[in-house]
Parts: C-alpha cells; structure tokens; sequence
C-alpha cells in the first residue's frame, strides 16, 4: 500500500480528505533529508534524521498533529550522537501503513 493519494489513507484518518496531500507532502519534505531507516520490530521503524534544531521542531510540529487524526501512531523522537531518531509504532492491524511510509522513504533513496 502506497500512500499517495486522499483515498489511499487509512479509514481511521480524522484528516478532512482536503488536507491529506498537503499532510503527504509535508512528510515527504521531512522524509527528503531522512539519512537511514530501519525496523525495529514488525510494527516499529525508526527514521534516521540531521540532528539540527529545525528538522527536530519540524519533526515534533508534524507527528504532533498527525496523531491528532491518526491516533493509531505512536511517534518518538530522540537526539544523540549527532542524529534524531524518529521511531514509528502502530498497532498490527495498522502495519501497512507502516510498511507504505517506510516504502515511501526507501523509494525515495534513503537506504
């Protein structure tokens, strides 16, 4: 499942369907200077980030409102080691969309 388009989001998305794309895009401004992803379990990945104060106010300022309409993620940002490590978890049944950002972020050249 790839989420590209109002339709293809999950059900439970509170979002107003106007606002999706504009939601996608901001993630995939966020996802563009990704550096690593990886998965922590099979309803966990972890996003590798640039430690800067911008993509972590960036970061925190999107997963806050996303899990206001998508309350199924549970998000986590840490700093350390000159990195942000942002941690995504859902829940089982909410692992394709899981695995359709994880997607989303590899297609685009993150290793």
């Amino acid at each position: 499942m790839e989420i590209t388009e109002p339709a293809q989001v999950p059900e439970v998305c509170t979002l107003p369907t106007v606002e999706q794309p504009l939601r996608v895009a901001e993630f995939d401004r966020l996802f563009a200077v990704a550096t690593a992803t990886e998965w922590l379990g099979p309803r966990q990945a972890r996003i590798v980030l640039p430690s800067s104060p911008q993509i972590a106010a960036q970061a925190a300022d999107l997963v806050v409102r996303e899990t206001r309409c998508c309350s199924f993620f549970t998000f986590s940002l840490t700093a350390g080691a000159g990195r942000l490590h942002l941690d995504v978890a859902v829940p089982e049944s909410q692992v394709p969309v899981l695995e359709a950002l994880v997607g989303r972020i590899e297609r685009a050249g993150v290793a």
